[in-house]
């Protein structure tokens, strides 16, 4: 198989990241990085791509522009609210065994 080569920077972490898994794995950077993308590719073409329908892509334009207008709860506000109506846990009630 023809190769060819190809530079692509990375933050300074993930190349610490890279090199220690080639080392636990006993690979070579190119190695790593080849199967990395041949998971990614094989993944990406499993995942559909979602279109939204006319009607959500205009629910999401207006939910834009409420949070523009200001008009919006933070997830803070919503949190109190959603707690006082949670339902407390239930207990299990003990099983009883039957004698055999």
């Amino acid at each position: 198989m023809a190769r060819q080569t190809m530079s692509v920077s990375l933050p300074v972490e993930m190349v610490h990241q890279v090199d220690k898994a080639r080392k636990k794995e006993h690979r070579t950077r190119s190695e790593l990085i080849r199967e990395a993308l041949r998971v990614y590719l094989g993944t990406t073409r499993a995942l559909r791509t979602y279109l939204p329908t006319a009607a959500e892509l205009r629910s999401i334009d207006e939910g834009r522009a409420e949070i523009r207008r200001g008009e919006y709860f933070t997830l803070d506000e919503i949190r109190p609210a959603v707690a006082s109506h949670r339902r407390p846990a239930s207990r299990k009630k003990p099983r009883l065994r039957s004698r055999s």
